[in-house]
């Protein structure tokens, strides 16, 4: 069974967000306990896990994604990665379908090779910030809101692009915060350095300290930004060591999330389900 390593909202080796992403050839997944001891394995903030479904449905391909430790409702960068394989190794052409726990997802592929993923736009709901939240970053919060069921995130906004890049926040105390994790944002330092808004996010509540670029977390993203600078499209840094870049654009109910990917390993999973 072919199992590859795949950079997300990148288009170089060795940056973006990794995703392991493995094409079942079987119609049914395997066993639950079989996909996340192989998620484990890999050892990734996600690993994507696709068959092929029959002809004339809703979807094309059914779709899951898992940390080491859990599954979750929605993950976008190994949604991007997924499509990813599938377009470079020839298993699909033309648009994506796959059927998740989030619904029925979209990719499309452009000839720039660029991916967009068609997601649903999160809710956002503006709370109070719990209390701890500002000694657990080691930053005050200027406004903080709650997102969707799916997503399960606290989005907090910092006074900056500096105060977002130089944080180190207590992890254990975050994971207390939130179903998933802490997303943390602030506006550009620089609106001509060619993107709009910087972002991090941290999720030990799923068993990852800090992913590099979180997809799913642009689908809040997109509207909160879009809100306070009057546009429909953006572009979002993410990230601490590693950095990715995600384009949104924001359709009512949908956000469309644009970015590239690199295959950086191909090899075989001796372990069979």
């Amino acid at each position: 069974m072919r199992i590859r390593i795949v950079d997300a909202f990148t288009d170089r080796p060795f940056a973006g967000n990794p995703a392991g992403v493995l094409l079942l050839d079987a119609p049914d997944f395997p066993d639950d306990g079989w996909l996340q001891r192989v998620a484990a394995e890999v050892n990734l903030s996600e690993t994507a896990f696709a068959h092929p479904l029959p002809a004339g449905g809703d979807a094309g391909w059914a779709l899951r994604w898992f940390t080491p430790v859990t599954e979750v409702d929605l993950c976008g960068h190994a949604t991007l990665a997924t499509a990813h394989v599938l377009h470079s190794t020839g298993r699909a052409t033309g648009p994506l379908r796959f059927a998740t726990r989030s619904g029925v997802l979209g990719a499309t592929a452009h000839e720039d090779g660029s991916l967009t993923l068609d997601f649903p736009t999160s809710a956002l709901i503006p709370v109070e910030a719990p209390d701890g939240v500002g000694a657990a970053l080691g930053a005050e919060p200027l406004s903080v809101h709650r997102t969707s069921e799916r997503i399960g995130d606290l989005l907090v906004e910092l006074a900056d692009e500096e105060t977002v890049r130089r944080l180190t926040p207590d992890l254990g105390r975050l994971a207390a915060l939130s179903r998933r994790g802490v997303v943390v944002t602030a506006a550009a330092a620089d609106p001509a350095g060619g993107y709009d808004f910087v972002s991090r996010g941290f999720f030990p509540a799923v068993g990852i300290d800090e992913d590099p670029v979180t997809g799913s977390a642009h689908t809040a993203l997109a509207p909160f930004w879009s809100a306070r600078l009057g546009r429909a499209e953006l572009t979002g840094l993410q990230g601490g060591a590693r950095t990715g870049v995600v384009r949104t654009s924001l359709r009512g109910d949908r956000t469309l999330l644009t970015g590239h990917a690199v295959t950086v390993i191909d090899g075989e999973l001796l372990s069979a389900p």
